[in-house]
């Protein structure tokens, strides 16, 4: 439920909705807006009588809001949330488009060191590198797990970049945080809700990427898990859903940016790589993705694809990147000053 408060109601007013609401055994969140008050109602199970707003005259209106999550929607937040991810990085908002790339798996010190000097002078803030690493296969490469996370950890210090990577398990979130900037929650973990409730209680960034197969509806109800726990520092990640279609990996959805950013506030990017599962696939996703308003990108790069233990065929080379990137930012220009973005 959300209470919009008259245009005069003082603060006066607004404690009194407050402990109406707490009387209840609900719990109130103001919501401050240019013209007036709001106030969220959080932690009911169903519907909510509101006989006891009734004869609140501050009150303007009482809207019921169905949806599964609230904290993440515009009806709680209207404003666009901008996460900081350091002093001088944010994405969300009208931050600048921010591009985030790495391998898939950190292998070795040098594959990792080589990665992060060759974006840092390209101006890449964030390298993304996976320590743990959920595979569909029990054969396949599982990371380096703690030792990844200590050469991120040294990559980070050394070089002067932000650094990105999956957590996969609770028992494992506060170890990932120490040694990294942001956590990112993968796909198949979208629906983890101990790890979910976990994350919630740290102060870092996190990026949620949708499941398999989820609904939007379910993806923002796993962020409203987040942002219930006290981290509002979510950014949503669409990296492609599984149908009946196998020429790509997955199919990719950009419809799903727009509609996204109409319904919540939260920061949205794109990762082409899972997506597609294909190189060749990647740029001119990447650059769809600036046209239908995305945030920012999610990529991956690495010295040798050809080698790479995990997702090589999806990975672009230095020089593609590089070249991605050039075009990326000649149509994120094109784009703002056309005014194409909302």
């Amino acid at each position: 439920m959300l209470i919009v408060m008259h245009h005069g109601a003082t603060e006066r007013d607004i404690e009194q909705v407050k402990k109406t609401i707490a009387s209840l055994g609900l719990k109130p969140v103001a919501i401050p807006g240019a013209e007036r008050t709001a106030i969220g109602v959080i932690g009911n199970q169903g519907w909510v009588d509101d006989s006891a707003f009734r004869e609140i005259r501050a009150i303007r209106e009482i809207i019921h809001v169905t949806k599964p999550y609230k904290l993440v929607s515009r009806d709680f937040h209207p404003a666009d949330t901008v996460v900081k991810l350091s002093r001088s990085v944010r994405i969300g908002g009208k931050s600048p488009f921010l591009t985030i790339a790495g391998p898939c798996a950190i292998e070795g010190r040098e594959q990792l060191f080589k990665t992060a000097r060759f974006l840092k002078s390209l101006g890449v803030p964030v390298l993304r590198g996976g320590a743990y690493k959920p595979r569909t296969s029990p054969h396949s490469f599982q990371g380096l797990r703690e030792e990844g996370l200590d050469l991120l950890d040294e990559v980070r210090r050394a070089v002067g970049i932000l650094v990105v990577t999956e957590v996969m398990s609770p028992e494992h979130v506060e170890a990932v945080a120490g040694k990294s900037d942001i956590l990112q929650i993968g796909a198949r973990n979208m629906q983890n809700y101990d790890l979910l409730n976990e994350v919630g209680r740290i102060n870092k960034p996190v990026i949620l990427k949708r499941g398999l197969s989820a609904t939007v509806e379910e993806w923002l109800a796993s962020a409203e898990y987040i942002l219930l726990g006290g981290n509002r520092e979510v950014i949503l990640c669409e990296r492609g859903i599984r149908t009946f279609e196998t020429a790509t990996r997955n199919t990719a959805d950009l419809s799903v940016i727009p509609l996204v950013k109409a319904a919540s506030h939260l920061p949205v990017i794109f990762d082409p790589s899972h997506a597609t599962g294909k190189r060749s696939l990647v740029p001119p996703m990447s650059l769809a993705a600036v046209v239908v308003g995305a945030h920012g990108l999610l990529v991956e790069v690495h010295p040798s694809p050809e080698t790479a233990l995990s997702d090589g065929p999806q990975s672009l080379h230095f020089r593609e990147f590089e070249r991605l990137l050039a075009e990326l930012r000649s149509l994120e220009k094109f784009v703002g000053k056309q005014g194409l973005q909302k």
